[in-house]
């Protein structure tokens, strides 16, 4: 009996907490299942873009990119070394015009959580604390009154870029993080709060990253745990393909938090039983860092697939997730600094890892330039059915009729979950439920299922061939359907659109007794059966958008103009992996020149792409570094339209691939020992 007041006061706190009136009559709650605009619940996608690594001049065009992608929450570092790398000198200047960003999200009606710090990560330099911090003589990311004391002039600083665009006063800024990747103490965090708020930040909510576990917790309320999972990661200290703990992220599973995060800096995490102890059960489930891709290290350089970012996001929804957060949704490039702004082993602090000094692409669905990639596409039909059905999920709970802790490459289960209407999974007839099926692991050739009876609410399907690499979910009595084995993806005007799933036939079966079988998809203009639409996969991915022009590609003209010098010493850092090459290094480059002069028409909104042999590349301009590049199978990039207007010719410089480097490099990349170009073009592919 205490127990259960205990909750209900727990609840109420909760909901408390969670609710900030605006000016516009809005209001923002949340409860133990999701987060609720106006009272209605919603099931956000959040997307993380990195707003000082992108040139201003294009923010604008991007953020609209990720609002077509179905993204509907926007999150953001404030690198403190991109602000205030000199003590005492703020820059908010250029691509660190923090308020002007803010703006475009305002005017783009685009929500902000601004990821805050002091301590950012991001695979900055220092994690974003500045240099000369480390001269202070006070303890990093700790309570003492020196270093609280410069959080709060940051902090400060960061309110004058949100003072008059917080959501009370009509603006994006929903809510804050502070710190992150914490394992310290929560009185820390509950500092940095209350620094926040007496400064003047007043938001509907508060977050934080729910790994690693704190040493002592933060009052109940006080801010949103939210977590995380890749595919793969930069971070592990071994060069062994799908090394690690990432297999269990396309497991449908009640452990919200992953154990593969950041293991450079916590060890392997155990997964306990469910938020056992912890309360957690009566926070909603979000997400704020679900890969949307993976950076390369030099010493692990993973290459990650479309279906990657699709699977995870896919588990997540049916392990029981209400908020899909993806790292990277939006890649960057490293802004111009007093020094270089990349992590690497040799700088004071957060040097796990050696960075590329300026490229920051992450595989993400929206790339470095802004370029469409496939899971760009991939992850919209996922994204509108949580826009259109995010109400009715929201308060669905998950259940688990397959095994939770599948191991990696096991081929004798299918991953499947379902998520229904509070927990009734066969109790209660006419009771919505989604399937969710994942027959993918990365990296693992998972087999066909046959004779898959899957059943929900009391309605069962017929008998399925599951094919190899399927990923769906399929409605149980839902907006008149009694079950599909197709997707839902929208309902817009009247209409419900279904995506037909690849290898599996369409059977409709509605509540009024009508069942259609092997249905054929028709398109947008004509229904296979009352006010439903069947789309092919490919229809349903570009569903809403307009057509884009067809891609154009063309041949540039280069030549080697200098041989590589002799090898360098591939030396182990501080943190025992191998260096990356430095600026002496590549004075031992082999050198090629690219003329863009013959592309000044098409320089507007072209990129080069440059597919080359070699362990890795940088590219100058005038003389200046733009762009640099570890050789992992997919091709350099770089948009032309950031070249200075007077540079008509690129400089190329590459290292060659040592015989048996300390790397890890992934099945796509060449692995032929020495260097080379095998061709340079100018596309305007994904743009």
């Amino acid at each position: 009996m205490k127990r259960n007041l205990l909750l209900l006061i727990m609840l109420s706190a909760c909901c408390a907490l969670g609710m900030q009136a605006t000016e516009l009559g809005k209001e923002v709650t949340w409860d133990r299942y999701s987060l609720m605009m106006d009272g209605r619940r919603v099931c956000p996608v959040m997307g993380e873009i990195h707003y000082s690594r992108i040139p201003a001049d294009e923010w604008q065009e991007e953020v609209r990119k990720m609002k077509e992608g179905g993204v509907t929450i926007i999150a953001t570092y404030v690198f403190w070394n991109h602000v205030e790398e000199e003590e005492g000198i703020f820059r908010w200047d250029g691509q660190r015009n923090l308020r002007g960003f803010l703006e475009i999200c305002k005017e783009e009606e685009m929500p902000v959580i601004l990821r805050m710090g002091p301590f950012c990560h991001g695979e900055v330099r220092n994690g974003g604390i500045p240099d000369w911090m480390f001269e202070k003589g006070c303890k990093m990311r700790d309570r003492n009154p020196v270093f609280l004391g410069y959080a709060e002039k940051l902090y400060r600083q960061i309110f004058t870029q949100v003072q008059g665009l917080q959501w009370k006063n009509g603006g994006p800024v929903m809510a804050a993080q502070f710190d992150n990747e914490y394992r310290g103490r929560g009185e820390y965090l509950m500092d940095l709060k209350r620094l926040a708020q007496k400064i003047g930040f007043d938001l509907p909510f508060y977050t934080r990253t729910g790994w690693p576990e704190l040493a002592t917790p933060v009052p109940f309320g006080e801010m949103l745990p939210l977590y995380g999972d890749y595919a793969d990661g930069f971070w592990d200290r071994t060069t062994g393909e799908t090394d690690g703990n990432y297999y269990k992220a396309f497991n449908f599973k009640a452990f919200r938090s992953s154990t593969a995060i950041a293991t450079e800096q916590i060890n392997y995490q155990q997964s306990p039983l469910p938020l056992e102890g912890k309360g957690e059960a009566v926070y909603p489930y979000f997400t704020c860092e679900l890969g949307g891709g993976m950076m390369q290290a030099y010493h692990r350089r993973p290459y990650v697939y479309a279906e990657d970012a699709y699977s995870m996001a896919l588990v997540k929804l049916g392990s029981g997730s209400n908020l899909l957060g993806y790292y990277m949704y939006h890649g960057g490039t490293n802004p111009e600094g007093k020094t270089y702004l990349n992590e690497n082993q040799r700088t004071k602090g957060t040097n796990y890892n050696d960075m590329p000094v300026k490229n920051y692409d992450f595989q993400a669905p929206l790339g470095e330039f802004g370029q469409r990639n496939a899971h760009y596409y991939m992850l919209r039909p996922l994204h509108l059915f949580m826009q259109d059905w995010g109400e009715t999920l929201a308060e669905m709970e998950a259940s688990f009729p397959a095994p939770q802790d599948i191991q990696k490459g096991d081929d004798s289960h299918l991953r499947w979950a379902i998520r229904s209407e509070k927990g009734k999974v066969n109790s209660e007839k006419f009771a919505a439920a989604f399937i969710f099926i994942n027959n993918y692991e990365r990296l693992q050739n998972l087999s066909a299922k046959k004779d898959v009876q899957l059943e929900a609410c009391g309605v069962t399907l017929p008998k399925l061939t599951i094919p190899a690499g399927c990923m769906a979910i399929f409605p149980v009595n839902v907006d008149g359907i009694k079950y599909a084995t197709a997707q839902l993806v929208a309902k817009r005007d009247g209409k419900i659109y279904l995506m037909q799933v690849p290898g599996i036939a369409t059977t409709i079966s509605m509540q009024n007794g009508k069942v259609l079988k092997n249905v054929k998809p028709r398109g947008t203009e004509k229904p296979v059966y009352g006010n439903l639409y069947l789309l092919t996969k490919q229809e349903a991915e570009h569903l809403f958008l307009s057509e884009k022009a067809a891609a154009g590609t063309s041949e540039v003209a280069f030549e080697k103009v200098r041989e590589a010098g002799p090898l360098r010493d591939i030396t182990k850092g501080a943190q025992r992996v191998a260096e990356e090459p430095s600026d002496e290094d590549y004075e031992e480059a082999a050198v090629y020149r690219i003329k863009v002069s013959e592309a000044e028409e098409g320089r507007s909104k072209r990129l080069l792409r440059i597919d080359y042999q070699g362990d890795c590349a940088r590219l100058y301009a005038n003389g200046q570094l733009v762009a640099d590049h570890f050789q992992y199978g997919r091709p350099f990039l770089y948009g032309l339209w950031r070249l200075p207007e007077d540079c008509k010719e690129l400089e190329l410089r590459i290292l060659p691939l040592q015989k048996d480097a300390p790397v890890y490099l992934p099945r796509e990349a060449d692995k032929t020992v020495g260097e080379g170009v095998k061709r340079i073009e100018i596309t305007n592919e994904g743009l």
